[in-house]
């Protein structure tokens, strides 16, 4: 179900003026991907990049083109792993955090 117009703005709003709400999204798409769940990973991602620096942005910190980068993350969208890798490379960088993987028994 896509999200309406509200919605989207509601999280944009939210997410620029609480740094803390933006690593969460980065977050939870991370996880997401690492989980398995890679369409709502990519959706996560979209949002965040939406509501943060924007396409064009991040298509100058990945130099991947900025339509090429909606439609990875767009639902029928497959990002390689070399471009998603050098997306979140690139989203760490801009929010100033890094992931470490743990693992948990």
């Amino acid at each position: 179900m896509p999200l309406t117009h509200d919605f989207k703005e509601t999280i944009r709003a939210h997410a620029q003026r609480d740094p803390d709400f933006r690593q969460a999204l980065l977050c939870e798409a991370v996880e997401c991907v690492l989980n398995g769940d890679l369409e709502t990973g990519k959706s996560v991602l979209r949002d965040y990049v939406n509501a943060t620096l924007g396409f064009q942005d991040l298509e100058k910190r990945t130099q991947i083109p900025a339509k090429s980068l909606m439609r990875m993350l767009g639902p029928k969208g497959s990002p390689s792993a070399a471009n998603l890798s050098s997306i979140l490379t690139a989203l760490q960088k801009t929010e100033g955090v890094y992931f470490e993987l743990s693992l948990r028994r």
